[in-house]
């Protein structure tokens, strides 16, 4: 869902995320795992991943000072990446995030997984198209077309490739 309720990003950030987003990788989510939705937007996203038969926390919480769940499951803000990653890293926690595929080749992506050796990454079929919200409605007359692909980011999901090709 790409937004905090609790801070002030850019309104570029406030993009939320379609619920065959979820449908597209839920055979790869433990059904036995706690998920945080980390990221609020308009809570749709908790609902959706319910929906699926996930537990889910869900709640308009600071992700930087929160630590709940047993993995992440989101779509976080993509102009915050950079301190999302660093904050994953410490934390440790098993995840998966819906970022663009682009960040794959930024140096912290590189800094903070290139040891570790887990980071694996679903790709989807086609272009994730997000939903526009502006102060929290969406934008009247939105088209959700996406211009740039995304990828799943995964990390100690414990998949059976490191590359993961959706049908």
């Amino acid at each position: 869902m790409a937004s905090f309720q609790t801070k002030s990003f850019l309104k570029h950030d406030d993009y939320m995320t379609p619920k065959y987003a979820w449908e597209n990788i839920q055979q790869f989510i433990p059904k036995d795992k706690v998920i945080w939705e980390a990221f609020y937007g308009d809570g749709q996203s908790g609902k959706d991943l319910e929906d699926l038969g996930f537990n889910v926390i869900h709640k308009p919480v600071d992700f930087f000072e929160n630590n709940i769940g047993d993995i992440i499951v989101s779509n976080p803000p993509f102009s915050k990446s950079k301190e999302i990653m660093e904050r994953l890293k410490i934390l440790d926690k098993p995840f998966i995030l819906i970022m663009p595929c682009a960040k794959l080749c930024t140096s912290y992506i590189r800094e903070y997984f290139k040891d570790d050796k887990i980071l694996q990454i679903i790709i989807p079929r086609k272009r994730i198209h997000f939903m526009k919200h502006v102060d929290g409605q969406m934008v009247e007359g939105w088209k959700p077309q996406c211009n740039f692909d995304c990828f799943y980011y995964c990390y100690k999901m414990n998949l059976e490739n490191d590359i993961t090709w959706l049908e």
